[in-house]
């Protein structure tokens, strides 16, 4: 299911056991691959000066009925993982120990999305100990909340400003940036997908697509309705490129 970052602000995290755990505060996705890595827990009063974060591993099922996420971890585990304290950045060691820790498949070891899965697998084999030669690509971790405002540049202007992500609850992929328009199409909202960036300048915020802005004047307008199968099915078709749905289908038809 496809769903509205900011809808998923405040959900409640509980596992089936405990109950509440805390809420969604944000996310860090990774610069390379566009994918939630973690979801940034507000515990409240409880595990107060650290970072909680959460690897989608541990996110079982999004319940927007009930404005509730499930997990499947303990309070305990949660608490004797690796600390990250609140103002410190996620650092390379602090994801290998944190993954170490839970034995979740290391995401950067490896020529997929997820490492060695082209997508979230929940049945996966415990990783053997990796050499520095094999640790892969160094990820760069960006947060949701930094991230919103940047402004969209087209190859021949400017469109507008990152007002929301549109995040895939199966694969935590980022399959689109919401694009408000105000000063250059007032009222009209825009879905730009991170396959059609060229690139992020990440000191100016500001990103670059691959798209000119007659093409994206002329593309189906978003609404918050009318994010469904035959609206993606449309906007790919108006931009001539794949969807996502059919990549994901070749890959994990290899």
């Amino acid at each position: 299911m496809l769903n509205k970052v900011k809808t998923l602000d405040g959900y409640k995290l509980a596992n089936h056991d405990e109950g509440a755990i805390g809420t969604v505060k944000d996310f860090y996705f990774d610069d390379k691959h566009w994918i939630i890595r973690y979801l940034i827990a507000d515990t409240g009063n409880w595990l107060t000066g650290r970072q909680v974060l959460l690897s989608p591993y541990a996110l079982v099922a999004v319940i927007p009925a009930e404005r509730h996420i499930t997990i499947n971890l303990t309070k305990q585990q949660i608490e004797s993982s690796p600390a990250l304290s609140s103002d410190k950045p996620v650092s390379q060691q602090f994801e290998t120990d944190y993954y170490g820790y839970y034995g979740y498949p290391m995401y950067w070891c490896g020529s997929y999305a997820w490492g060695a899965y082209p997508y979230l697998a929940r049945d996966y084999q415990p990783e053997p100990e990796r050499t520095p030669e094999e640790k892969g690509w160094d990820p760069h971790l960006r947060s949701i909340r930094e991230v919103r405002g940047y402004h969209i540049h087209a190859t021949d202007g400017e469109l507008g400003h990152i007002e929301d992500f549109v995040i895939d609850d199966e694969t935590w992929a980022i399959r689109y940036l919401i694009v408000e328009t105000r000063n250059w199409l007032p009222g009209k909202k825009l879905l730009i997908a991170p396959q059609w960036i060229d690139r992020v300048s990440w000191s100016e915020s500001k990103v670059f697509t691959k798209l000119d802005r007659a093409t994206i004047k002329q593309a189906p307008e978003y609404t918050d309705t009318s994010l469904d199968r035959d609206y993606e099915t449309r906007l790919h078709r108006h931009y001539n490129r794949p969807g996502y749905w059919e990549s994901t289908a070749k890959e994990l038809a290899r």
